[in-house]
């Protein structure tokens, strides 16, 4: 038989390449490829071509253009109109569906004008069908809700449908559940008042505390964050009283009263919690109109900053709007006492003066602890001794003995040697 035999190629004289093909051991490796030509070089030889390479130009300017990471910041200071997200012919659909709002708000106004010109004799029925119609004929227009989203509606809450969209939007995005979450939470209800509707928005405003590292001869710049409802703050934060924002719902000025309570403070005679009156104003005329900060030239009731006391869990602090029971009549409260203030019984003032909170008005609140700040506030603001409750660790008890008990003047007299010992004070422990 013949015996047939398969003739093999060295394995290392094969190299893999579009196809495997033999060659030789000591080949030369192949040279590199060429480099590309730079931009600049590039442009030169397509200008001297006098053809130009369109591509490489868009890639270009593609990699010099700045990324935008973020929104555009847009306020009141800084507006902004709204714009077509698609340049008119993109999608027909989109054009046609623009034009079948435009042709519905058309209508619908046209229907209201009609209405306003016999406003004089309109019923009940009548001007409240007016009202909506007036929402509805703008209320679906793009740069309306557009505007309503992005805060640029605020400043004209005259208008009925701006007033809807900015309700609607605390109503229903969740500032208002985050609100009653916390105040039904943490007890508020029914420790302060029974019961609470808020009509309107309310917001409050501290300044931040200084960085850890801030240089200690130079004052850092104060800056005012907004307050979250139910957090935790310190008491250097609200030695001053608040910056009070309001957005209301109503065009028609009404009175309301406002007052802050603490609502944990120690009654240690009857072991018990009590309220105490921190801050009051009655008589505060809101409307539309009426957005804040707020400034009381005739302050009726002095600011008092919050001061936990030493000893005792968090306290909740509570700042209230509540609506006259008229809302056109002033109300005559005289300016309680310290001690009424100390005693102060929230439920039995409202309601001896008809303020109900049922009834609508706005609440804020949130809590504090013992710091050394609230040292500072006794001794400065109240000018009475601190008082202190509950535990106190054996540490704490042993450094105050030890700073009272250490003798005074020491070495200082006529040749004694030891004239201060006589200042010793025998402390008990």
């Amino acid at each position: 038989m013949l015996t047939l035999r398969r003739a093999r190629a060295p394995l290392n004289a094969l190299r893999r390449g579009n196809a495997t093909v033999a060659v030789e051991q000591n080949a030369a490796p192949p040279s590199p490829p060429p480099e590309a030509p730079k931009a600049k070089e590039r442009s030169t030889t397509s200008g001297a071509s006098g053809t130009a390479d369109p591509e490489s130009e868009r890639r270009t300017k593609g990699r010099n253009r700045p990324l935008q990471t973020r929104r555009p910041f847009i306020t009141l200071d800084r507006p902004r109109e709204w714009n077509r997200p698609l340049a008119p012919g993109v999608l027909p659909a989109y054009d046609e569906a623009l034009r079948v709002i435009k042709r519905d708000s058309e209508r619908v106004l046209r229907e209201a004008r009609e209405l306003e010109r016999k406003e004089g004799e309109l019923g009940e029925e009548e001007r409240r069908r007016l009202e909506i119609l007036r929402v509805q004929g703008l209320v679906n227009l793009p740069e309306v809700r557009w505007k309503a989203r992005n805060g640029m509606g605020e400043p004209d809450l005259s208008q009925p449908v701006y007033r809807r969209l900015v309700e609607q939007r605390w109503r229903s995005d969740g500032d208002l559940d985050l609100l009653m979450e916390r105040i039904h939470q943490m007890h508020v209800v029914p420790d302060i008042l029974p019961s609470l509707h808020p009509s309107f928005d309310m917001r409050i405003t501290f300044p931040e505390l200084p960085p850890e590292n801030a240089a200690s001869g130079k004052k850092p710049k104060e800056r005012y964050h907004g307050v979250e409802p139910g957090v935790f703050l310190s008491p250097k934060q609200t030695r001053g009283p608040p910056r009070i924002y309001t957005t209301v719902f109503h065009t028609d000025p009404r009175y309301y009263t406002m007052i802050m309570v603490d609502a944990d403070y120690p009654d240690a005679e009857n072991h018990r919690y009590k309220t105490f009156l921190h801050w009051m104003q009655p008589n505060i005329q809101l409307s539309t109109s009426s957005t804040g900060p707020f400034t009381f030239k005739e302050p009726h009731t002095p600011y008092i900053p919050p001061h936990p006391q030493r000893g005792t869990p968090y306290h909740r602090y509570v700042l209230l709007l509540l609506p006259h029971s008229s809302p056109s009549e002033a109300l005559d409260i005289p300016v309680p006492t310290m001690e009424e203030r100390v005693n102060f019984d929230s439920r039995a003032f409202m309601q001896k003066y008809g303020l109900d909170g049922s009834k609508g008005g706005a609440a804020h609140m949130w809590r504090e602890e013992w710091d050394e700040e609230v040292s500072r506030i006794y001794a400065e603001v109240l000018k009475v001794p601190e008082p202190r409750y509950g535990y106190v660790s054996h540490k704490v008890v042993k450094s105050e003995v030890y700073q009272a008990s250490k003798p005074r003047n020491k070495y200082v007299g006529q040749g004694d040697k030891y004239a201060g010992q006589g200042d010793r004070q025998l402390v008990p422990v």
